[in-house]
Parts: structure tokens; C-alpha cells; sequence
């Protein structure tokens, strides 16, 4: 099952993509950084968030990188969280 983005996320993702890229970003980031992810199964959009900004911080607007972070927090989510800086908190 893929989750919406929350109003934030989407909020975050339209800043860091440019209006072609938008819609990828967005697909990439409700059918594989959400309900997918290992121990995300009961989450929804808000409980997800730190996932998804961490995604999109790291991928700094670049598909090809989202992509990449994607692929690490199906790995270990955790770890994207630390390499974003967002293991402790979210700002």
C-alpha cells in the first residue's frame, strides 16, 4: 500500500525539484519510502516524515540521488536518518 505525502513533504519535495521532476519525486516517494519499508508497515504520511525528509535532503533535488537514498532506507531507514542528520530529531 502506498501512503499520500503529507502536506509538509510535499511542501519539501516541490522546493527541491524542479516542476519536471516533481512527479517522479513524488511517485518514488509514496510507492517506495513509505509503507514498504522495513518496520514502516502501520505508519502513515506524518509518522513517516523523518524517512521522507531525509530522503529528500540528502537527494538535494536530484532524482538520480533520491534514488540512491531510497535505496539505502529500504536497506536500513536508520541509516539514512543518521546521514541526514535526523537520527536524534527531525530540525
Amino acid at each position: 500500500m502506498s501512503l499520500r505525502l503529507s502536506q509538509e513533504t510535499e511542501q519539501k519535495m516541490t522546493a527541491q525539484f524542479p516542476p519536471s521532476a516533481r512527479a517522479e519525486a513524488s511517485e518514488l516517494l509514496m510507492h517506495h519510502c513509505g509503507n514498504s519499508l522495513p518496520f514502516c508497515q502501520n505508519q502513515d504520511e506524518f509518522q513517516l516524515e523523518r524517512i521522507r525528509f531525509s530522503a529528500l535532503k540528502l537527494s538535494a533535488g536530484n532524482i538520480d540521488k533520491l534514488k540512491d537514498t531510497i535505496k539505502l532506507a529500504k536497506q536500513d531507514w536508520r541509516d539514512l536518518l543518521v546521514a541526514a542528520g535526523f537520527a536524534e530529531q527531525i530540525r
